[in-house]
């Protein structure tokens, strides 16, 4: 059984990498999919780039090409909820694209034309466990519920706003609903799991010098915590 790790960003796997025993590296699609072990559990991790085109390619050369059995996405994200602040995190139990929009044609805003879904919804166990390491995290809540993805940047407040009350969503990214396509079309489990940045909704924001740190260490913990029970 292997498991498919996916960051966006190298900074969000880093300490990961260095604390895994590593095999081999293959580069596929001028990505580096980093082959090895922890905790006796055989992974690939890396690194897919942003956006939504990236993080798609990056999600099928796992499942072609290195057959993992399931996908953990984790990374960074902009809250939503207005219960949600810099340093939280947020589990995806379903995830949407909120800049898909065919309504011109009678379909719902984030409804992708013709597929038998509206939302992606992650795995139930790794959600479980994924709340489970969360737990053992004391100095931030988690949440968990819907995350939007898109690409773009939002940093609009009104826009935050609209994807609160459009998609009751509790965090924005730009990967995880691609990923969660991906695997739903190939019945893979998935989950996708976002330390949040800040926060136009409720007025939270710390400076992304200061939040990378505590968020790739969250992010870190939760992955070693969930690999030991998966």
């Amino acid at each position: 059984m292997i498991t498919g790790i996916i960051g966006a960003m190298d900074e969000e796997l880093e300490i990961l990498l260095k604390e895994m025993s590593l095999e081999r590296t293959e580069v596929k699609a001028n990505m580096n999919f980093n082959f090895g072990k922890l905790y006796d559990k055989e992974l690939v991790v890396v690194r897919s780039g942003i956006g939504k085109v990236n993080s798609s390619i990056c999600t099928q050369i796992l499942i072609d090409d290195f057959k993992v059995d399931k996908v953990i996405n984790v990374g960074i994200a902009g809250g939503i909820g207005k219960e949600v602040y810099p340093g939280d995190v947020v589990i995806a139990n379903n995830l949407v694209q909120h800049d898909v929009d065919t309504s011109a044609f009678g379909d719902k805003i984030g409804q992708i034309p013709r597929l038998d879904t509206y939302d992606f919804k992650c795995d139930k166990e790794l959600v479980d466990k994924a709340k489970a390491a969360c737990d053992n995290i004391k100095e931030h809540k988690s949440f968990i519920g819907r995350i939007v993805t898109g690409d773009q940047f939002i940093s609009n407040t009104e826009k935050i706003k609209w994807l609160s009350e459009e998609f009751e969503a509790l965090a924005c990214e730009m990967e995880g609903g691609s990923i969660a396509q991906v695997c739903y079309l190939n019945k893979i489990p998935f989950v996708v799991i976002r330390s949040i940045s800040d926060n136009a909704n409720n007025g939270a924001h710390m400076d992304y010098e200061k939040f990378a740190p505590i968020a790739i260490k969250n992010s870190t913990e939760i992955l070693k915590n969930m690999l030991m029970s998966i």
